[in-house]
């Protein structure tokens, strides 16, 4: 008797996989506006900045979709799980990977995004996109919304925590400030009754208290430069904040809200953070990435079985 097989598609936000796509890839987030010249050339910069003649971003992505795939057919032996990528903003696209599993004959499918937390701006539209393809191709396929408080994400997050506290020789765990970030929306979503900011402050609770930290907030970095307000305090103005009112120079930055090292962790807080830090003579020091951890490979497989004959 034949396995049943399970397509699993698993999206993420996507980046290009050369400098020289990074025009394209701007110019799809902008709605298919290009970006200007100044724009492009700061977007190219930053990449640059991280990733000098080679481009590993996207790998990470296909690591974990490949991990994904390993674990879920390790954990679950009773059935053939298969992995499709599908990403918001570079190819494969959302709907690229729904339709590929139907040409693959996939009949039953679960859908899961690279992000722990719900917001109807973010996991949403993803959703949304592949429900979308999906009503349209005839394919049967559940979602899962958020995981953002499964014992082995906290523990996982927790372990990093931990790790990254060694790093500060001498200094109290309890004069250590840790800074729970994630990426920022417009501040709209608050009037919404959007579960963003309520499941990252969940999680950064859970990981507190599995860590025994006391002396922490929260945060947010990357916003979009638009014309409306975003989500704040941002992790630089976090910095210099503590630094001028509380003489705090030791930080933890742990950016809860991403899964794995990208543009906003590699730049926006392992070079512009640093940049504010070193100007205010301070520490600070930020938690590894996810990535293909096997807590959270667990974590991802557990979600996505949870969903399945649901």
């Amino acid at each position: 008797m034949s396995k049943q097989r399970i397509g699993v598609l698993v999206m993420s936000y996507g980046t290009p996989e050369s400098l020289d796509q990074v025009e394209a890839y701007y110019t799809h987030i902008r709605r298919g506006r290009p970006p200007t010249a100044e724009q492009l050339k700061d977007l190219t910069d930053r990449y640059e900045a991280i990733v000098g003649g080679f481009f590993p971003l996207r790998e990470n992505t296909n690591k974990q979709v490949e991990s994904l795939e390993e674990r879920l057919n390790a954990d679950h032996p009773d059935y053939s799980f298969v992995c499709y990528q599908g990403l918001k903003h570079a190819e494969p696209y959302v709907e690229d990977g729904v339709e590929q599993m139907v040409k693959d004959g996939i009949q039953q499918a679960v859908g899961i995004v690279l992000a722990p937390h719900y917001s109807h701006m973010s996991v949403g539209s993803y959703i949304k996109r592949a429900r979308d393809k999906a009503d349209e191709l005839g394919l049967s396929i559940q979602f899962v919304d958020s995981y953002h408080l499964h014992p082995q994400l906290i523990h996982a997050l927790s372990v990093r925590v931990h790790d990254a506290l060694q790093r500060f020789d001498g200094i109290d765990k309890s004069d250590i400030r840790v800074v729970f970030t994630a990426h920022s929306l417009p501040e709209s979503i608050l009037g919404t009754g959007d579960p963003y900011t309520e499941q990252l402050l969940e999680t950064a609770r859970a990981v507190a208290a599995q860590t025994g930290i006391t002396n922490w907030q929260f945060g947010w970095q990357s916003a979009g430069r638009t014309g409306v307000p975003w989500l704040g305090p941002d992790i630089l103005d976090i910095l210099r904040t503590v630094v001028k009112e509380e003489q705090i120079r030791n930080v933890l930055v742990c950016p809860v809200g991403f899964v794995s090292d990208h543009l906003e962790v590699l730049y926006d807080l392992d070079i512009e953070a640093q940049q504010v830090a070193q100007e205010l003579e301070m520490h600070v020091e930020r938690t590894a990435s996810l990535n293909t951890d096997p807590l959270y490979m667990e974590t991802l497989s557990d979600a996505v079985y949870s969903k399945v004959n649901g």
